[in-house]
């Protein structure tokens, strides 16, 4: 390859004489004597941190690789378990199994014990503590369901409130829902109030829309 003195000046560049290639070498082994001393020397005073370094990434290592074998094996032990459940079709099963698991899964075993044994103290459990925000709407659709007659149209109106927002999936529905609690009060202005929002908004299932039309 062409030196920059080649390229540039076009000159050709000296040969090292052998006294110079000597030096050269000579000081490539004491260079490298020195860094290995200096090497050996930090190795030495950081020892005792770089073995404390190794073992921490070691344990960490270790205890991420043991983490995912648990968390693995706890998975499959509660797919069995609700599995087993749903097949015996046990209420107290399911819901024992919602108290010791968490998420999607304790939200769906509630609801589902729910089903089995009609408990709405099961349903106002997973209404105010449940981990999904789908299963905590749903619930409280239910509530209105069982306990709508013990409600006026205002309670259940503010009862559903938080539904009241396209974040929730039974936005739709609870907006149907408090329209037709106001048209069994008698209360036809609000009730239309209710079936309005709905008619009017294009993104409305064609299902509740045509029942929203045919109540106003």
């Amino acid at each position: 390859m062409a030196t920059m003195l080649e390229r540039n000046k076009k000159v050709k560049a000296p040969k090292k004489t052998r006294e110079e290639y000597a030096e050269d070498a000579l000081y490539r082994e004491v260079w490298e004597e020195v860094n290995n001393e200096k090497t050996l020397k930090f190795v030495k005073k950081y020892s005792r941190h770089i073995m404390i370094a190794a073992l921490t990434i070691l344990i960490v290592a270790t205890g991420i690789q043991i983490g995912m074998r648990t968390h693995r094996a706890n998975k499959i032990a509660t797919a069995t378990a609700y599995e087993a459940a749903v097949e015996s079709v046990d209420a107290n099963a399911l819901a024992a199994l919602a108290e010791n698991t968490s998420g999607a899964t304790a939200d769906l075993a509630l609801f589902q014990a729910y089903l089995l044994d009609n408990d709405v103290a099961k349903l106002e459990q997973l209404a105010s503590d449940g981990s999904t925000r789908d299963f905590r709407d749903l619930a409280k659709l239910h509530i209105v369901s069982n306990r709508g007659d013990d409600m006026n149209a205002v309670d259940v109106e503010k009862y559903l409130s938080d539904l009241n927002t396209k974040s929730s999936p039974f936005y739709y529905t609870s907006r149907l829902t408090v329209a037709q609690k106001y048209l069994a009060a008698g209360d036809r202005e609000n009730a239309n109030k209710w079936l309005d929002k709905i008619i009017n908004d294009a993104d409305a299932p064609a299902s509740i829309s045509a029942t929203a039309q045919t109540l106003r």
